[in-house]
């Protein structure tokens, strides 16, 4: 694959995302068959939407996460700023496939963690962040059966990305809290829909986010102060329909809702 590929991959890809419409799969002579060609064409599709690149979203931290989609390990995705929303936020639920919401540690980066050889610790990643905050992501994908087209593919794909809605900086000391027991609620229309805790984010939501910082390490260029990195989702996916409103209740740490029309 060469930068032309990428350009005329991540065209199409970017194309189905602004119509909300579907493909099988990428053409062959521009399919990625490799991590390194999937981030490369990602990295395009961002340059070509003209969008902020605010951060990073994890997929696939589960088991059962990764046994759906066919990959055999977490994928990463940018977080464009079109796709940014904040609590209370009114989502449509047009064209999209997956109609799922799903509730997420997310961190905000507070210094720079660049590009390197040798990999990062927890403990070093951790140092770097600046604040700790719930968060809703509406995922879906641009092909048509996003189970079966392979790692590669999703990856180009910005990892299923879509809607993403933050909620404030959690104002309790959460560096002293155990995050992988921590408890979050999903709630539906003011009823319990799924539950969970951080263990269901690769372990730990801590451990997501040094798996994201050296992949970046190996695939991109590290992660920035001010980068927010949504670490995957820590309760199994609730379905949603038009006129669902979601709640997302990380206890103490704070919550957020959203409506979808």
């Amino acid at each position: 694959m060469d930068q032309q590929d990428a350009r005329s991959a991540a065209a199409i890809l970017l194309q189905h995302l602004q119509r909300t419409t579907r493909l099988d799969e990428l053409p062959a002579e521009c399919r990625p068959a490799s991590r390194a060609q999937g981030y490369a064409i990602q990295a395009e599709l961002a340059r070509q939407s003209g969008h902020e690149v605010l951060g990073w979203k994890i997929a696939a931290t589960s088991k059962a996460g990764q046994q759906h989609i066919k990959v055999d390990g977490p994928i990463a995705g940018r977080l464009l700023s079109a796709r940014s929303l904040e609590g209370g936020a009114r989502i449509s639920l047009s064209g999209n496939n997956m109609k799922v919401a799903e509730a997420e540690f997310a961190f905000r980066m507070g210094a720079n963690l660049p590009k390197r050889a040798a990999p990062y610790g927890v403990t070093e990643v951790l140092a770097a962040v600046g604040s700790l905050h719930p968060s809703i992501e509406v995922p879906d994908s641009r092909f048509e059966d996003f189970t079966r087209v392979g790692a590669a593919q999703l990856i180009a794909d910005i990892a299923c990305g879509c809607w993403f809605a933050v909620g404030p900086a959690a104002r309790a000391d959460w560096r002293a809290i155990d995050l992988a027991h921590h408890r979050v609620n999903a709630y539906r229309n003011g009823a319990l829909a799924g539950e969970g805790s951080g263990a269901n984010v690769l372990g730990d939501p801590r451990i997501a986010l040094a798996w994201i910082a050296n992949e970046l390490c190996t695939y991109g260029e590290g992660l920035r102060a001010g980068d927010l990195v949504m670490t995957g989702t820590c309760v199994i996916p609730v379905t949603v329909s038009a006129e669902d409103r979601i709640k997302a209740d990380f206890g103490e740490l704070g919550s957020l809702e959203v409506e979808f029309v």
